[in-house]
């Protein structure tokens, strides 16, 4: 087991002092536009919006965005080296550009790894890399799962695992005493008769026909999940707009955890015999209070042969320098390893 802790006080410097130190902070690669996008069809009434960037030739990677339905940004395929990746973004069921937008029949966890898949074939890959950060660590975890023999290998950032007690933290007894404010508008936005059950309370509310009702847990929710993801960073919104966006949003990310994310409880862990054998980076930020670090220690725990590395300034989102600084190491070094064992053979 490999846990590597980087030195407090880790910070960016001005790019023209950089050459002056011993180690340079790595930052996204340069802008670059997708070869070409398209719609993959389901089967069902999703279309599920595809694209890829970079060498065509090169190493298959898979980019798996949080939420669920937060969708993938062109800044998303900039954590690859593009001469050496061929990135693959797709946004996920009711997510980003795939229609329709918020549609959560026929929208389960199953279903979107039955997406990747969809999308690997449609591609002609034989296996790829997987990288997801929070949802979409999950996401990667329950695909490695089912797919062994497709995954080159893993890049887990601010893991979720899926279980009652991550979602017990997130609603019921634990981020709510660090950010009790937030969480009592939260907590508020229902009526009082729905509160003993505070999920169900925001469900009932969030799909049902009182237009206000839906807005007031949409504009709460959305505040809730920003406050606990930016802490101190975090800005409310005065104006209190709430978009339909935001409410389909909203009422997406509560359908999964409505239904445990549509897996059995400690799924993710007690499958993990079935992923020893594919090499994985986890990525934590010790800051992290959308996914708490014993979720990344608790899976570390399960696949010791995974390298784990914890970022003492970092917190869930994949913005700080530090978390940058790690993903693209991460990413760098599997293309290299990958090239290496290419050469060799191995």
């Amino acid at each position: 087991m490999v846990v590597s802790i980087l030195k407090k006080g880790t910070r960016s410097v001005p790019y023209a002092k950089r050459h002056s130190l011993s180690y340079c902070m790595k930052t996204l690669y340069s802008e670059i536009n997708p070869n070409r996008t398209f719609y993959l069809e389901t089967g069902s009434a999703h279309s599920v919006y595809v694209e890829e960037s970079g060498n065509p030739s090169g190493i298959p990677v898979i980019f798996l965005h949080g939420g669920p339905c937060s969708g993938t940004r062109p800044d998303h395929r900039r954590f690859f080296d593009p001469e050496r990746y061929r990135i693959i973004l797709f946004d996920q069921r009711g997510c980003g550009q795939s229609k329709p937008f918020g549609e959560i029949g026929n929208n389960t966890t199953q279903d979107l790894i039955d997406d990747m898949e969809r999308i690997r074939a449609y591609l002609r890959i034989d296996r790829w890399l997987l990288f997801g950060g929070s949802w979409g660590a999950a996401l990667a975890l329950l695909y490695a799962q089912q797919h062994p023999e497709r995954v080159l290998g893993m890049i887990l950032r601010g893991v979720f695992l899926a279980r009652q007690t991550d979602m017990d933290w997130f609603l019921k007894n634990g981020a709510g005493k660090i950010y009790p404010e937030q969480w009592q508008r939260l907590y508020e936005s229902v009526p009082s008769r729905d509160r003993i059950n505070l999920l169900q309370g925001l469900c009932h509310a969030i799909t049902g026909e009182d237009e206000v009702a839906r807005r007031r847990v949409a504009r709460e929710w959305s505040a809730w999940s920003a406050q606990v993801a930016l802490g101190n960073a975090f800005q409310a919104d005065e104006s209190g707009h709430v978009t339909e966006q935001m409410v389909l949003q909203a009422a997406m990310e509560l359908h999964y955890a409505e239904h445990g994310y549509f897996i059995e409880e400690n799924r993710i862990l007690d499958h993990c015999d079935q992923l020893r054998d594919i090499p994985a980076v986890i990525i934590h930020g010790r800051n992290d209070l959308v996914c708490p670090i014993e979720a990344a220690f608790s899976l570390h725990r399960a696949l010791p042969e995974a390298e784990m590395t914890v970022l003492p300034n970092a917190g869930h989102i994949a913005q700080s320098d530090e978390m940058i600084d790690a993903l693209l190491s991460a990413t760098d070094r599997f293309a290299e390893r990958l090239a290496a064992g290419a050469a060799t053979g191995t």
